[in-house]
C-alpha cells in the first residue's frame, strides 16, 4: 500500500464516521512531514452550518497545528473532488497537494465543473491527485445515498 492510499484509509474511516451520523460521507486528512496534523469530516447537518466541510475542519486543524495560515509543505486527502469553496480555501491556504478520491460531477471545482486548483490566474496552483481509492470512495457515497432513499421510500 502505498503512503498516498494509506492516507486516503483515514480520510474513508472519517467518511464513514460521517454517514454513521447521518451525514455526507466525505472525509479529509491534512498530512505534513509524513504525519497527520489535521482530520475532519462534513458536519453540515450536525453544525447547521453550511462552511462545515470536511476539508474546512481539516485544514483549520492543520493552520492551529503549524501555527500559520499558510499551509506550504502540506497534503490535503480527501474522499471526494472538492466544491469551489473548498478549492477556493485550498489555493488560499498555500496548500501543497492535494489527492482526493472520487471525482464530483455536480459540484466538483478541481476538475470536473472547475479546476481552481490550477487556474493560472490564481498566485498559487497546488499539485493534484486524483482517484486514489475511487471506488472506495464512490462506494461510501452510494451506499449512504441508496440508504437515504430507501429510508424514505419507507415512510
Amino acid at each position: 500500500m502505498s503512503l498516498d492510499e494509506a492516507f486516503m484509509q483515514q480520510a474513508l474511516a472519517l467518511a464513514r464516521e460521517a454517514a454513521g451520523l447521518g451525514e455526507v460521507p466525505v472525509g479529509a486528512v491534512a498530512v505534513h512531514d509524513g504525519k497527520v496534523i489535521g482530520t475532519g469530516f462534513n458536519r453540515r447537518e450536525i453544525d447547521r452550518n453550511p462552511l462545515a466541510h470536511a476539508e474546512i475542519f481539516a485544514m483549520d486543524a492543520a493552520a492551529k497545528a503549524l501555527n500559520a495560515w499558510r499551509l506550504s509543505g502540506v497534503t490535503l486527502y480527501v474522499t471526494l473532488e472538492p466544491c469551489a469553496m473548498c478549492a477556493g480555501a485550498l489555493v488560499q491556504s498555500r496548500v501543497t497537494r492535494l489527492v482526493f478520491g472520487t471525482p464530483d460531477p455536480k459540484a466538483g471545482a478541481v476538475g470536473s465543473l472547475y479546476n481552481l486548483a490550477e487556474e493560472p490566474r490564481h498566485n498559487h496552483r497546488l499539485q493534484v491527485t486524483s482517484g486514489i481509492m475511487a471506488d472506495e470512495s464512490r462506494q461510501v457515497l452510494k451506499d449512504f445515498f441508496e440508504r437515504l432513499r430507501a429510508k424514505k421510500r419507507d415512510k
